[in-house]
């Protein structure tokens, strides 16, 4: 009695796996985050007298809210990069199914308190000055 073996259909001739919507997003943070970081180290440090802001020099910039909105938005991005990266290497180590959700949920949970924390904390101080 001979086995059917069935044609491996995981990977289409010709064509490549579509990226998962998780790297997409790790790519377009990646990228965005480059261009976030340059405008924030030439805004900080490049075209700065001396290279340093002072602190009132920082928290008078902080009160624009332009400036406020592309440092958080830089923020929230190397946040989510950087958590996204620490779930992607636990897949490849072979974290499934409940883990997975879990680890997700938390990681999603950790990502909302830092960025709410260092917001609230960076306007706060800004409100104070």
């Amino acid at each position: 009695m001979a086995t059917r073996t069935r044609p491996d259909r995981t990977q289409a001739v010709g064509r490549r796996p579509r990226p998962t919507v998780a790297w997409m997003a790790q790519v377009v943070s990646g990228v965005l985050l480059l261009v976030l970081m340059t405008v924030h180290m030439v805004a900080q440090h490049f075209v700065v007298e001396g290279g340093l802001r002072t602190y009132q020099d920082v928290v008078a910039w902080i009160r624009n809210p332009v400036v406020f909105a592309v440092e958080a938005l830089l923020l929230l991005t190397a946040t989510w990069h950087g958590l996204a990266g620490v779930h992607a290497v636990l897949l490849d180590l072979g974290l499934r199914g409940r883990a997975d959700r879990i680890v997700a949920r938390s990681l999603l949970g950790l990502a909302v308190v830092t960025v709410a924390y260092i917001v609230c904390a960076r306007w706060l101080k800004v409100e104070r000055a």
